[in-house]
């Protein structure tokens, strides 16, 4: 197929309807084979109980999951992935598979199991959203930057109801110190309330896929709300309710902007375990990361060492305490949970050799049966 006709295949009539959807020329040349085998592109929206909404160029599609359920927690189909349908005339409709993901945003389920959790595929950016109604838990906006950064999006982090501070001062003197705990992020104070901060916010999302993240209270819905021009997440809350009339809003959702773009809502996080994190951390504390350079000796725990820049830093007010405090119980957590993955690693991996020994075993039984 020459370059001309794959060119003219991401944009022919049938997918024109998934541009807005973050559908390019990248994924339909990932797509091929699918296509060849008469399966329809559609970018899932929303995936629940073993069966999920998908946008193809037909619409709104429902679509059966039962064929990629692997074991792996990590290969389950979520929101944002593209993935390849049943053509329309089957009922149900079964999605075949998915397509690689550009990035993945992924904490760990618990601390209890090393597994991870994918909240969201194919991001270009992760918002965080901070309450300025409560008091600003720096610990949390590192742990929730190091997932992002981790995931392969570019973090922004939004300190919502800015309203609430009126006094500019004080407002400003909280940007910074998040602007502090956050190195090469934007802060973006917005009030939903007043409309500050939501245009610069729009310009950031209109180009790519947005996944909108923090805490219950955070006040993400309002910002979707305020993102989407209309009360979104009210209808999506109704249409969420079971039987009893309660809310049962576990589900992540995919929603195109009117300005362009794309945004996945995701309920609000209690915990935000890391899981295989320690890039993302590094890159939370770039400014550790660098004095580390400078440390005499090249594995320098930061502790009691001589010639420790890290500790020079700490001295001379260059370096807050809490930061360094923050760094090492990330780096402490993340590594412990690295080393119960590569211990169930392992534990497969010696499940799997124990297995083929006796089969290897039981085959020469059986060849020696037969040659007596």
């Amino acid at each position: 197929m020459s370059h001309s006709t794959s060119h003219h295949s991401a944009h022919s009539g049938t997918t024109d309807s998934l541009l807005p959807y973050g559908w390019d020329d990248q994924w339909a040349a990932a797509f091929a084979p699918y296509a060849e085998r008469g399966l329809v592109p559609g970018r899932v929206l929303r995936v629940d109980r073993g069966q999920c909404d998908l946008l193809t160029s037909e619409g709104v599609v429902r679509a059966d999951t039962e064929f990629v359920v692997p074991r792996d927690p990590m290969k389950v189909i979520c929101t944002g992935d593209w993935a390849a349908v049943d053509p329309d005339g089957g009922d149900p409709r079964y999605v075949q598979a998915f397509l690689p993901r550009r990035t993945a945003f992924v904490r760990s389920t618990s601390s209890k199991r090393s597994e991870g959790q994918i909240l969201a595929a194919n991001v270009d950016h992760a918002i965080i959203a901070v309450s300025l109604a409560a008091e600003l838990d720096l610990g949390r906006v590192e742990r929730f930057l190091a997932l992002a950064w981790e995931s392969g999006a570019q973090p922004l982090v939004v300190l919502t109801k800015a309203d609430l501070v009126p006094d500019p001062v004080g407002l400003s003197y909280l940007v910074s110190d998040v602007e502090t705990s956050a190195p090469g992020v934007r802060v973006l104070p917005v009030s939903a309330l007043d409309g500050a901060g939501t245009d610069v916010l729009r310009s950031v999302v209109s180009g790519g896929t947005s996944v909108l993240l923090g805490q219950s209270g955070a006040g993400k819905s309002t910002l979707a709300n305020a993102l989407l021009g209309a009360d979104v997440m009210d209808v999506q809350a109704v249409r969420d309710m079971d039987g009893k009339g309660r809310h049962t809003t576990t589900t992540r959702n995919l929603f195109v902007l009117p300005e362009g773009g794309v945004l996945i809502d995701t309920p609000g996080l209690r915990g935000v375990g890391l899981y295989d994190a320690e890039s993302g951390v590094e890159q939370v504390f770039a400014e550790i990361a660098a004095l580390a350079e400078d440390c005499r000796f090249h594995d320098c725990a930061h502790t009691v060492e001589p010639g420790c820049a890290v500790i020079a830093a700490l001295a001379d007010g260059r370096l807050h305490q809490r930061r360094l405090d923050s760094y090492r119980k990330l780096l402490r957590e993340n590594r412990r949970l690295a080393a119960r993955t590569d211990a169930r690693v392992r534990d497969e991996m010696r499940r799997v050799w124990k297995q083929r020994g006796k089969q290897g075993r039981d085959a020469m039984e059986a060849k020696r049966g037969r040659l007596i």
